[in-house]
């Protein structure tokens, strides 16, 4: 299927334009996310798409799904809640690096500790793009922003590390130069039963490339092919070749761990039958 057939049935009626700034991967993403649900030929009326707030949580209000688009930093409760609610259908979570591991990190590391059925799809644009180019905990260190005019002296998260050690049973990673990678591994994770994350590392030209000499959409690009290794010649190289570079693809998926909604209903089961 074309992107413009894509678009036609997956995006809402009237949408388009879309708010996002020339170059952003924003778009690039979305369209991934919409070609892993063809792929997999899912019901869009089985489909929930949960958003935060920011740049790239406007994706919900795109999207012909049933959608929420929540408050900031509570997309995941908000998905947990539908999850609990309804089993049966395909929550995915659009989120940022801010919004996901700045005001919503707490609820991340609950959401991967208790392994609840969704797919957390986080646009890393390595920035605050929406509210004014402030840093987040996800841009790299020694970069430039708003809030750090003299670069950032803090050390970035690695996310798809964070939510291993936290509980996540799928991760994964893929950049919008890699878009063919990128809808695989999202596809991967919303075949997965249990929490999975998927990195998307997207371009912001407007704010992180302003800022750090790379306002050409196109620059910022070439940074993703360049510095991006595909996991199995990741896991052949020695340290000194790894030094500045990152991994793509699944990094790490575990299917032996029980999955949330399926022990709560067991729970329940169990508490009716008057069993402890």
């Amino acid at each position: 299927m074309s992107m413009e057939q894509i678009v036609d049935k997956y995006f809402r009626p009237g949408r388009l334009p879309h708010i996002w700034c020339p170059g952003c991967g924003n778009g690039v993403v979305t369209g991934c996310i919409c070609k892993a649900v063809d792929k997999l030929g899912l019901d869009q009326n089985e489909v929930v798409v949960v958003s935060g707030i920011g740049c790239s949580s406007r994706a919900s209000g795109y999207l012909d799904f049933n959608t929420v688009h929540s408050a900031h930093g509570r997309a995941l409760p908000v998905a947990t809640g539908v999850k609990l609610a309804e089993p049966r259908l395909k929550v995915i979570v659009v989120t940022g690096d801010g919004d996901c591991t700045a005001i919503g990190g707490n609820h991340l590391i609950h959401a991967a500790r208790r392994n609840i059925d969704m797919t957390v799809v986080l646009y890393n644009n390595s920035i605050y793009g929406m509210t004014g180019g402030q840093y987040s905990p996800m841009t790299p260190l020694g970069s430039k922003a708003t809030t750090a005019p003299y670069a950032t002296i803090e050390q970035d998260f690695d996310v798809t590390e964070l939510v291993k050690a936290a509980g996540a049973t799928f991760v994964a990673r893929a950049t919008t130069f890699h878009a063919q990678v990128l809808a695989d591994v999202i596809t991967k994770g919303i075949q997965h039963k249990g929490f999975a994350l998927i990195e998307a590392v997207a371009a912001c030209p407007t704010s992180f490339g302003r800022h750090n000499k790379m306002p050409n959409p196109a620059t910022l690009m070439e940074w993703q092919r360049d510095h991006a290794v595909m996991k199995a010649a990741w896991d052949k190289m020695d340290a000194a070749k790894r030094e500045g570079k990152f991994p793509i693809g699944v990094l790490y998926e575990d299917t032996s761990r029980k999955e949330y909604t399926g022990a709560y209903e067991e729970l329940i089961a169990r508490a009716q039958g008057g069993k402890k």
